[in-house]
């Protein structure tokens, strides 16, 4: 059976494959797109990446990931900002690059708490601030910086935005070509306003992209490496899908793994192994 047309193979997913190798198994399973990644881009020059994405036929969905600039004022804040101004540019060239379809969406973790510092709100706001210094880069690169609320746990050392609700609340001040929400199943499934808060994005038009996984205990020491194939754990992906898909949503789908054990799988193998969860848990659900 083919996979799911719909389906994006974000790069994390396949972590130890290089680009070359990430672009060739995911051509070589039947799928039609992918999420980029900045490491393994910038490992062989954003030229010679965009060169490789043409050359593969895949769709590009995502380059992952800017942000981390919840510092105060200062050399440190300027460096982040510069640097995102960077991956403004390669998401820009990338998405050039790809196949039709292909969308030019730059995924933003916003950081976690300055050392020393208790004050969340003020971090956020300083999310604020930057987003708005990098929409006019993002503008004239005809790129769409995507806001991805992170679950909680992650709140205090890598992401002061935790709930789609916060990252609406942010976005609503731009424009949304210039300012969406990176939407991840894992991310979000918890929140008990987040089927209302997907159709809220909707309206707006800030769906920039929809990521799934899925979520099971016990976590393993490092909760960054928790997330599993989709249909494998306890989120609810057929009504977050649902939710997703009635906004109009029509975009492709990634599925974005972070598990030692995912990872440690031939890559051409994670990716079969996420297209067969993929149409059991999401395909069912993408018809209006």
């Amino acid at each position: 059976m083919s996979p799911d047309p719909r389906l994006s193979i974000n790069q994390a997913t396949i972590k130890r494959a290089d680009l070359a190798t990430a672009l060739r198994v995911s051509a070589q399973a039947g799928i039609q797109a992918i999420g980029l990644w900045r490491e393994p881009v910038q490992e062989v020059g954003l030229a010679a990446a965009a060169r490789m994405v043409a050359d593969s036929g895949l769709r590009v969905t995502t380059h992952c990931r800017a942000g981390f600039f919840t510092m105060p004022e200062g050399a440190a804040r300027r460096a982040a900002l510069d640097d995102n101004r960077r991956a403004i540019d390669e998401t820009a060239a990338l998405a050039a690059a790809g196949a039709p379809g292909s969308t030019a969406v730059l995924v933003l973790v916003a950081g976690g708490l300055p050392e020393g510092s208790r004050d969340l709100a003020g971090a956020r706001e300083r999310v604020r601030d930057a987003i708005g210094e990098l929409v006019p880069d993002a503008g004239a690169a005809g790129v769409t910086l995507a806001i991805e609320p992170l679950h909680p746990m992650y709140a205090t050392d890598r992401c002061v935005v935790s709930t789609l609700g916060q990252a609406l609340d942010i976005a609503a001040d731009f424009d949304s070509a210039a300012v969406g929400v990176a939407l991840d199943a894992f991310h979000v499934f918890w929140d008990p306003d987040v089927i209302a808060q997907i159709a809220r994005a909707g309206r707006a038009g800030r769906i920039a992209t929809y990521q799934v996984c899925d979520w099971k205990t016990p976590l393993p020491a490092d909760v960054l490496l928790s997330r599993h194939y989709p249909g494998d754990g306890v989120i609810d992906v057929a009504a977050l899908t649902r939710a997703v898909i009635q906004t109009g949503y029509d975009r492709d789908i990634e599925v974005e793994i972070f598990n030692e054990d995912v990872w440690a799988t031939d890559p051409l193998e994670a990716v079969l192994r996420t297209a067969r969860g993929f149409g059991a848990a999401v395909s069912p659900y993408l018809s209006p």
